[in-house]
């Protein structure tokens, strides 16, 4: 493997000066920078890692620790991150708590050990339901940088990436209540337990309650539900007054739409679906279902740049980054009102 030391001595020049060309430095002139590198180049330099490590006592690497890949929004939020941290000059370690404690647990302990020099992670479902998170805390204490994003913890200090799930969901209501004139809006849930299934209801709640409507809400058991089309289903059948459905996940709008169709109602005639999801989301169903977009590439990016500015100053303040997010109708909505 060709060392500094080698393309410095090919070049005639000194290892300090082939560092810092390497590493685009305005002490050295232009003409100097293309040459190193293009040899460095046509040698296949490599940068010594555990070299650099040693050096600044960082790794450039960030861990990431997510509930799940399976679910379409985590997958996009790390795209958004791998990208970001590429631009910057980072690389990243992905680790699955799969919603389990346990595993959420293991994985911050593999890696706190020196191997990362920060951390982004979507707290897992058990850690939230059983409200232990001192795992994550000590971490925090330890002095390394942690970010929360989506699901947070609110007594935890780290900085935080969110949706504003509470408005999100009131505005996609109102949209229902007001534009649509749906007055018996069914709320299906199957993430009641954690803080953004808790935030979206309650904005659902406060919609209905500001327009005196009664509130209809099925609770499923949790996300891994083998029922979901069988419970949806029974419900309409039982509950004919339903005219629009606001799924708070990324999964049961396109199931709730499957089922009203096969009871034999028009969508949007008869009944308006709105859910959770991206823009891809709306290809997966037919009509294409209207969706609350998160902009989850967005807070993978927003997610990156934040941990990465920590990293960098450790005594930068705290903060909670709101991303907006959309809600973008399609054909499961009225068009014409």
């Amino acid at each position: 493997m060709t060392t500094l030391k080698e393309l410095a001595a090919l070049l005639n020049i000194s290892v300090s000066t082939v560092s810092k060309a390497l590493n685009d430095s305005h002490e050295i002139s232009e003409n100097t920078r293309i040459r190193v590198k293009e040899l460095a180049t046509k040698l296949n330099y490599r940068p010594n890692r555990i070299a650099q490590q040693l050096k600044t006592n960082k790794t450039k690497i960030i861990g990431v620790i997510l509930p799940t890949v399976t679910n379409p929004f985590f997958a996009e939020v790390l795209h958004g991150i791998e990208k970001t941290a590429t631009n910057n000059d980072y690389d990243i370690i992905v680790c699955l708590s799969n919603e389990t404690l346990h595993k959420e647990k293991r994985s911050l302990d593999l890696l706190a050990n020196g191997s990362v020099d920060g951390f982004i992670i979507a707290v897992a479902r058990e850690s939230q339901v059983k409200e232990q998170t001192d795992h994550i805390k000590s971490a925090i204490k330890s002095k390394l940088p942690v970010l929360m994003f989506d699901r947070v913890v609110d007594d935890i200090e780290c900085n935080k990436v969110i949706v504003d799930d509470f408005q999100s969901v009131y505005d996609a209501t109102e949209h229902l209540v007001v534009k649509e004139q749906r007055k018996n809006i069914l709320l299906v849930s199957n993430i009641e337990e954690l803080s953004v299934g808790q935030l979206r209801i309650s904005g659902y709640t406060k919609a209905l309650e500001d327009h005196n409507l009664e509130l209809h809400i099925l609770k499923l058991d949790n996300a891994m539900d083998t029922d979901v089309e069988k419970k949806i289903y029974d419900y309409l059948e039982q509950n004919t007054s339903v005219d629009a459905i606001l799924s708070i996940d990324h999964v049961t709008g396109i199931v709730a739409i499957n089922m009203a169709k096969k009871l034999g109602k028009e969508i949007p005639k008869d009944l308006s679906v709105v859910g959770f999801g991206y823009e891809h989301t709306q290809l997966l169903s037919s009509p294409k279902i209207s969706i609350i977009h998160q902009k989850a590439h967005k807070i993978g990016e927003m997610s990156t740049k934040l941990l990465i500015d920590n990293i960098k100053d450790e005594n930068l303040k705290m903060q909670t980054i709101v991303v907006p997010s959309e809600l973008k109708l399609s054909e499961s909505s009225k068009t014409e009102f």
